[in-house]
């Protein structure tokens, strides 16, 4: 005789919108968001850097919060609304941020420039950072074994007076 209420569902149906498009997923209970995102939805943009959340390489916006993807299971953003660095441009036209780094070399190699780019827009529309020294920290989720801090910050500096 078997208890029903104990058995784990193999796969379960969860709806995202991604990037402003409504996406239907099947999952394992277990998958979290950016396994989901990367491997299901091949948004391949949201890196999978240290997958302990120390590193926010993974980092994507979820109903406009910055967080890291491998930190969460998926079914835990059933509903959400969910952008990636993927959904950042709109209409062909680079995201004010897309185009600061740019201007400013704030990537060398590149891995962790899509987590930096969603950290720093979920950063802009907090509103929180007002000089240099606040957007250090409240950036320092987000580490970048090249050293291209400086260029970041001066990025998100041009971008803040952004609307």
């Amino acid at each position: 005789m078997t208890d029903s209420t104990n058995q784990i569902p193999d796969r379960i149906r969860l709806s995202f919108v991604v990037n402003g498009t409504k996406r239907t997923l099947d999952l394992v209970p277990w998958t979290t968001l950016l396994d989901a995102l990367r491997d299901h939805l091949g948004l391949t943009g949201t890196k999978k850097g240290c997958d302990h959340g120390q590193c926010g390489a993974c980092t994507v916006l979820v109903d406009g919060r910055r967080i890291n993807s491998c930190l969460t299971l998926a079914v835990m953003k059933d509903g959400a609304e969910i952008t990636t660095v993927e959904g950042l441009a709109q209409d062909g036209t680079l995201h004010p941020l897309q185009q600061a780094f740019i201007d400013h070399d704030a990537f060398q190699c590149g891995y962790c420039t899509p987590g930096q780019l969603c950290s720093a827009a979920g950063l802009l529309s907090e509103g929180r950072a007002k000089d240099a020294d606040e957007i250090r920290e409240l950036m320092s989720g987000n580490l970048c074994r090249c050293g291209a801090y400086p260029n970041i910050v001066a990025a998100i500096q041009q971008t803040m007076s952004w609307p």
